[in-house]
C-alpha cells in the first residue's frame, strides 16, 4: 500500500533510483527540484531535504519568489514512485505555469492510479490550509494528467501558450 511521507534522507538510494528512470533533467514535478540542487551526494541531498522541509514551513521566512508549498513523497515498500507538491498560495509566476499542486509518477510505476490517490489526499490538505479551490496545470497534450485530474473534480478553464509551451488549466473546488 504507498503512502505519501515528507522527504526524507532516509530514501537517498531510492529516490536518486526513480530519478534516473526519469532520465536527466527536472521534469520530476511534485519534488521541488531546482537546476541548482544537487542531490547526487549525501551533502547536497540533505541540503536539498532541508530546503523542502523549511519551504513546507508557513512560519520560516522565503526569499521573494518563493510561497510556502508542502512537498510529499509516494512511497511504497521504501521504494520513491513519486512526488506531489501543493503551493499554499500562488505568486504571479505560478498563477500563469504552474499552479497549487504539481505532481509526478516515475514511468514504471504509471497506470496504476498513483496520481489520482496522491491527488485526492493532497485536495484534502489543502482544505486543511483553508483553500476554496486550486489550480492545476498539465501540459496540453499530458492526456493521463488531465485525466488525473478530471477524476478529482478539475473543470477546465482553458489551454494557454505558458514559458514552458501549450498547458491546460483545471479549476479544482474544494
Amino acid at each position: 500500500m504507498p503512502e505519501l511521507i515528507a522527504p526524507t534522507v532516509r530514501l537517498h538510494a531510492a529516490w536518486l533510483e526513480a530519478h534516473d528512470e526519469w532520465g536527466p533533467g527536472l521534469h520530476e514535478d511534485g519534488f521541488g527540484l531546482r537546476s541548482t540542487d544537487e542531490v547526487r551526494s549525501s551533502e547536497g541531498f540533505a541540503a536539498w531535504v532541508t530546503r523542502l522541509a523549511d519551504q513546507s514551513d508557513p512560519a520560516r521566512p522565503l526569499d521573494a519568489a518563493r510561497v510556502p508549498c508542502t512537498y510529499r513523497w509516494i512511497v511504497e515498500d521504501d521504494r520513491v514512485l513519486g512526488g506531489i507538491a501543493l503551493r499554499h498560495e500562488l505568486n504571479d509566476h505560478l498563477l500563469r505555469v504552474a499552479g497549487h499542486i504539481g505532481y509526478g509518477i516515475r514511468p514504471s510505476a504509471r497506470g496504476r492510479g498513483l496520481a489520482t490517490w496522491a491527488l485526492g489526499r493532497m485536495l484534502a490538505q489543502a482544505r486543511a490550509l483553508g483553500l476554496d479551490r486550486v489550480l492545476l496545470v498539465c501540459e496540453a497534450g499530458n492526456v493521463a494528467s488531465s485525466r488525473t485530474i478530471e477524476r478529482c473534480g478539475g473543470v477546465l478553464e482553458g489551454i494557454l501558450d505558458t514559458d514552458l509551451g501549450p498547458a491546460r488549466r483545471y479549476w479544482i473546488t474544494l
